[in-house]
């Protein structure tokens, strides 16, 4: 089977080694691929990842103002004139739009991560459906998993989302993964606490802070395993957009978000 790389933060990428069969499966648990697949899930036609305010506004020039959205924050405010990247309180406001969105870490990661031959945009709660697409098109190509991380930090909640991709992946192989030192302790921690995965998220840096904003409902949304069956991945054009849902065995029905 395929090579599984890791990277601990978005700083660690390099372009130039994400030329050819590579495959990027990238998380920002809390909270930007969260968002995005959730906006996806909530009815946005596509989300349109830049790297920061300048970009967004630019993206936006020429559209119709009933045709987008645009979202985002900096170092976890919210930019002026955005609306908060919060996936709950977005529910409303994407059905059809485009989502323009700049966040400090993960459109930025998703961003750097555009060279690969594939990019996909994972989190705790569409993890399964990208696993399982993974096992389906991609067994015979390299694996990169970039988590962001948060100001040049490694950050938990990306690693243990990568933990659970990972899980559901080696669930669905009859045959190892060549898993990297880095993969594998993804995989060990999620496994180390895989029944509290809400407590776990609540104890990181970020939770802490997400805390502080009153995003406790957030929090819990973010760490319902496999509850949205998107599989979200970054288009040649620069937009993410839903493929078609994946296809679970019955034990992984979709659960009511």
């Amino acid at each position: 089977m395929a090579k599984i790389h890791l990277l601990m933060k978005k700083e660690e990428i390099e372009a130039s080694k994400l030329k050819g069969n590579k495959v990027a499966v990238v998380f920002d648990v809390l909270l930007a691929t969260s968002t995005i697949v959730a906006a996806l899930h909530f009815g946005a036609k596509e989300v349109i990842p830049v790297l920061d305010e300048l970009h967004a506004r630019k993206e936006a020039e020429g559209k119709s103002k009933g045709d987008y959205a645009l979202v985002g924050e900096y170092q976890g405010n919210t930019i002026d004139g955005f609306l908060d990247p919060n996936p709950l309180l977005l529910k409303n406001y994407l059905k059809d739009k485009s989502m323009i969105l700049s966040t400090t870490n993960g459109t930025v990661a998703i961003q750097k991560c555009s060279d690969a031959n594939k990019v996909y945009i994972c989190s705790i709660i569409n993890g399964k459906a990208i696993a399982e697409r993974i096992y389906k098109q991609h067994q015979d190509e390299t694996i990169l998993i970039v988590c962001s991380g948060s100001s040049g930090e490694f950050c938990l909640e990306d690693l243990v989302g990568a933990g659970y991709f990972l899980d559901n992946l080696l669930a669905y192989s009859h045959e190892p993964w060549d898993l990297s030192d880095a993969a594998l302790a993804a995989l060990l921690v999620y496994k180390n606490v895989r029944n509290q995965l809400s407590e776990t998220l609540l104890s990181s840096r970020v939770g802490k802070m997400m805390q502080n904003y009153e995003y406790d409902d957030v929090l819990q949304f973010v760490s319902n395993p496999g509850i949205v069956q998107i599989v979200a991945s970054l288009t040649k054009e620069g937009t993410i957009v839903a493929e078609e849902k994946a296809l679970y065995d019955a034990q992984y029905e979709k659960k009511e978000v």
